[in-house]
């Protein structure tokens, strides 16, 4: 099928397809089901009962079993609803809906992402996206250049114009752009600082989750190459504070390479040594001892900040997102004699001694 067109509001998302030649005759729930492959086919049916499904031309609202034809054009209509809604321990998480903007020209715009919100639209994912949220603000089309995970927040650089998007996206597809991670840790083995891992990463088809990152010695055939500098902030005996600056930009790759360095991610559902962990939570069965296992409702990842050689590449610029509001109450609980303003400071100097401020990337 072919989307021609669509649409955002802040509480609608319409999308025109346009039906192919190879879709002719189709029934129209079949139809449906490769534009909407993360629902399932009795969410199609109900979505095409409640009339979010119209075929151009023909009243409305429609049997799943109705057959559709090569050029006919359908508009499909999502709601916001409750699509995107979080929870934690059975209540709805309050979410951060609107983004800090943290530097603007009129080439490209950095925003500290919150928490949940993805970079983009994806599957069920249409309206708490970065995008989205921008092109209702500036009335543009935006252009992403790299990605954060849903739960990772921080700083999130996208294109005003998709020259601008071109040109930095080249800068992080040639590692000339230098990256820092906080995260907060469990600490299961003792570590000299810095760690710099060099592990190759990848997955495999026979794991449960697929979606798992597996490590690799750095002189293996299998994966491909990753390189995670670590340093530490802050640690006491269960605990550490830490900034990770990945050279490479891996999928997981801070979060694998810290559990493989005996340093799971507080909130981390994937990498906690127990990947069914991540399961029960996909699919809202968690018990409490998940909940009491995991300490927070998200993965403990934030970008801190990124240097950039932008404008022009005798320059640089520094882009930098402070601490997430909903880390705050876990470190004053865990870390009590660290002042967060102390942490702040230490945290800026770490990263613009490693980072070399001044400098080109």
């Amino acid at each position: 099928m072919a989307e021609i067109k669509k649409k955002f509001t802040s509480e609608l998302f319409e999308a025109v397809l346009e039906v192919e030649e190879t879709q002719d005759g189709l029934r129209l729930d079949q139809f449906l089901m490769d534009y909407l492959a993360s629902f399932s086919r009795q969410q199609i049916k109900k979505k095409i009962k409640a009339g979010q499904v119209q075929i151009h031309n023909r009243p409305y609202p429609h049997k799943a079993s109705v057959k559709v034809y090569e050029g006919e054009k359908i508009t499909v209509s999502t709601p916001r609803g409750e699509l995107e809604d979080e929870y934690w321990r059975g209540e709805k998480l309050e979410l951060q809906l609107v983004p800090e903007i943290i530097y603007e020209d009129q080439n490209i715009v950095a925003i500290s992402k919150p928490a949940y919100m993805t970079t983009h639209p994806t599957g069920k994912r249409l309206f708490n996206c970065a995008t989205v949220f921008l092109e209702n603000k500036y009335g543009k089309t935006m252009h992403s250049i790299h990605r954060l995970d849903r739960e990772t927040s921080g700083a999130l650089l996208l294109g005003k114009t998709p020259k601008a998007a071109q040109k930095c996206g080249e800068l992080f597809e040639k590692e000339k752009v230098h990256k820092c991670y906080f995260f907060m840790a469990n600490k299961k083995q003792q570590n000299e600082f810095p760690i710099v891992a060099n592990e190759r990463l990848g997955q495999e088809d026979d794991f449960i989750p697929r979606l798992y990152v597996h490590c690799y010695d750095e002189d293996s055939d299998q994966g491909k190459k990753a390189k995670t500098t670590f340093l530490k902030v802050e640690e006491n005996d269960r605990y550490l504070l830490g900034l990770a600056f990945p050279k490479t930009g891996r999928q997981h790759q801070i979060r694998a390479h810290a559990a493989h360095y005996g340093l799971p991610l507080v909130g981390d559902k994937l990498y906690n040594g127990d990947p069914s962990v991540f399961g029960r939570f996909k699919d809202g069965i968690a018990t409490e001892e998940d909940h009491d296992l995991m300490e927070l409702s998200r993965h403990s990842l934030h970008a801190m900040a990124l240097l950039i050689a932008y404008p022009n590449e005798s320059d640089a610029l520094l882009l930098e997102a402070g601490l997430p509001g909903d880390f705050i109450p876990w470190i004053q609980k865990n870390f009590p004699d660290v002042s967060v303003e102390a942490l702040l400071l230490k945290i800026d100097t770490l990263i613009k001694d490693f980072f070399q401020v001044g400098q080109n990337p």
